[in-house]
């Protein structure tokens, strides 16, 4: 049986008059544009996720863009993440940014993300970051990026050591894994060469976001963008191994940054249900329970 849908990654704007995102051609989809999109692929609603670090974006959704849009567009975008940058407030590592995660959190925040700001993890500031969102029980999604000003998320090696360190020491703060540089080293083979991009053919055993998800009960993923449904779908078979594998730690999203983007990834899932490649039970979690758990409790 198919259900609908919950976009856990969604970056809209109301108006073509907010400016680009990205490398400045990406044009967000209008509210218009994204309830078509989500009827084309069977989404009911999605959460609205700020972004607030100078690294690669624009000003073109904030803390009160995403409530406003939650408030003004209910029947498709149902809830929000707030985003905090982890340089704010006095640019320290003992800044107090409990205070404005717990503000945003009373106006009905859900969680932190798409958390961008390009530092290493185990950067004294990030880490604080990680402190107060474990201290104010909001979870945070984030995107792996590279060092560099070319480039946007937070830093971390080949076979992610440093995230591994942080899942350690914040045992207690759900991480959700998204971006390539994440996706990419679902697998055993991943180089430097290749985490950038969309990695191609079967999967290699050894791959460290299989490990950090089996080993650490903090540590979950956003099957959102190009780069999630490829990780799930270059390899079909491991795919559906994955997917029942990690049901409880899995979301579905699609991450449209534009009015052009489709993502196959909600077509997969219901062909997979419905052939009985992955079991009723997996599917419902992945494309509907899980983040109704962890938006309505």
């Amino acid at each position: 049986m198919i259900v609908p849908k919950i976009d856990l990654h969604a970056h809209n704007v109301e108006s073509r008059m907010y400016p680009c995102m990205g490398n400045g051609k990406l044009h967000p989809p209008t509210m218009e544009e994204i309830r078509a999109m989500y009827d084309a692929v069977g989404v009911e609603r999605g959460v609205q996720l700020p972004l607030v670090s100078p690294e690669h974006h624009c000003d073109v959704l904030g803390n009160k863009d995403a409530k406003l849009l939650v408030e003004k567009y209910p029947e498709t975008m149902g809830w929000w993440f707030c985003n905090i940058d982890p340089r704010w407030l006095t640019h320290t590592p003992d800044a107090d940014l409990s205070v404005p995660m717990n503000y945003y959190k009373s106006l009905g925040a859900k969680g932190i993300g798409e958390l961008t700001a390009n530092l290493y993890i185990d950067d004294p500031m990030m880490q604080n970051l990680f402190y107060h969102a474990e201290r104010c029980e909001l979870p945070i999604l984030f995107h792996i990026g590279k060092a560099g000003g070319d480039d946007y998320g937070i830093v971390d090696d080949l076979g992610l050591p440093r995230l591994e360190q942080s899942l350690k020491k914040f045992p207690n703060l759900r991480f959700i894994g998204h971006s390539h540089k994440w996706w990419s080293e679902i697998s055993g083979d991943c180089t430097e060469e290749n985490r950038a991009g969309n990695p191609k053919g079967p999967v290699v055993p050894g791959g460290r976001v299989v490990e950090l998800m089996r080993n650490y009960p903090n540590m979950y993923g956003d099957l959102s963008a190009g780069s999630g449904e490829n990780a799930i779908m270059r390899d079909p078979e491991f795919g559906y191994r994955f997917l029942e594998e990690f049901q409880d730690k899995l979301y579905f999203g699609l991450d449209y940054c534009a009015s052009t983007n489709y993502r196959n990834l909600s077509r997969f899932l219901d062909d997979a249900v419905e052939s009985g490649k992955i079991s009723q039970k997996a599917y419902n979690k992945i494309c509907r329970e899980n983040a109704l758990q962890l938006l309505e409790g």
